[in-house]
């Protein structure tokens, strides 16, 4: 059973954008797609850090 873990920042993907991700994720595999997972993990900016700073503030500098 394939297992897909996608992390976004928590910045209001759509319901429509991550149905697409996971369709996507499973089509790519090529494996059963009755029996592929995937999950997307949406991360607040907070807690992703790029460079030794947070999204939140490398954002902020925009």
């Amino acid at each position: 059973m394939p297992y897909v873990n996608i992390k976004i920042t928590k910045e209001g993907a759509t319901p429509e954008q991550k149905a697409l991700l996971i369709q996507g994720a499973t089509q790519l595999l090529g494996k059963n797609p009755k029996t592929t997972v995937v999950v997307i993990d949406e991360v607040d900016t907070d807690n992703w850090g790029i460079g030794g700073e947070t999204v939140t503030s490398l954002r902020k500098r925009k």
